[in-house]
């Protein structure tokens, strides 16, 4: 994955970094001091124009019919927790390398994931315990010179901002429900989701069965009405209370009216 043939230009300045202060390729990098930074590298994948809609290691299908546009980027191990960390956003900066960076930051989501790949011992920059970002081409354009290929970059984690609501893509079979949760706000990655049936009068936990595709086996829901709960890592909490009617059918997508912020 990415523009891996390239010498990696060196990190430096951790120790700056740790006392707070950036010094990279802007003098005005000062600004972005502060908790929650943490050092990683970032390379690229996907074609210029960044529609390939690559996001099968979360479940989504196609990361720009579905919102995420081209501000998507890979996981490495280190990050990706298992597909926990899907939907998470995080604003990164190129630095310390001046020849290489750009100024300014993007913002990004999390979509896919960048194998590990232990056959080989140089280039390894998914593989643990390298904390990596394998942007999508065109967000990586916007903070890295092509030719540099792989970069040091400063990272943290912030809210995603949407403008609508939750979406639920119903999958799977008659005894085996599948629902994608996608178009998170606020922290972005989900922790729990739970389902309730039109006539239940208790909420059932679903699990996760990848990325965020969640999933309750052994119960038929389909002909009935369907609410969900979705509860992100910080904890916070949105209910899509009859979210889904009762005609619904496998492969259809149903849109909440709420969302975390």
């Amino acid at each position: 994955m990415g523009f891996h043939g390239v010498m990696l230009i060196g990190l430096v300045g951790i120790c700056a970094v740790a006392l707070g202060v950036v010094d990279g390729n802007r003098s005005d990098e000062a600004s972005l001091v502060g908790s929650g930074w943490g050092l990683a590298r970032a390379t690229f994948y996907g074609p210029p124009d960044g529609r390939d809609g690559m996001g099968a290691a979360c479940g989504y299908t196609n990361v720009v019919n579905q919102g995420y546009g081209q501000a998507t980027t890979a996981l490495s191990t280190a990050l990706f927790n298992d597909g926990a960390a899907c939907g998470t956003c995080y604003e990164i900066v190129c630095v310390n390398a001046p020849r290489a960076c750009k100024p300014g930051k993007i913002r990004v989501t999390a979509t896919n994931f960048c194998p590990p790949n232990y056959t080989k011992t140089t280039d390894i920059w998914c593989n643990p315990p390298q904390k990596h970002f394998d942007l999508a081409m065109p967000m990586y354009l916007k903070i890295a010179e092509y030719k540099a290929g792989v970069v040091p970059v400063v990272y943290r984690r912030v809210k995603c901002g949407k403008t609508d609501g939750v979406k639920f893509v119903m999958g799977g079979n008659k005894y085996w429900t599948l629902v994608l949760v996608y178009n998170v706000g606020g922290a972005g990655d989900v922790k729990s989701v739970r389902v309730r049936s039109s006539g239940a009068s208790r909420w059932t936990q679903m699990t996760r069965n990848w990325g965020q595709n969640w999933q309750l086996v052994g119960q038929i829901l389909l002909g009935k009405a369907l609410s969900f709960e979705v509860t992100t890592s910080d904890g916070s909490v949105v209910q899509a209370i009859n979210v889904v009617p009762s005609n619904w059918n496998f492969g259809m997508t149903f849109g909440a009216k709420k969302n975390i912020h």
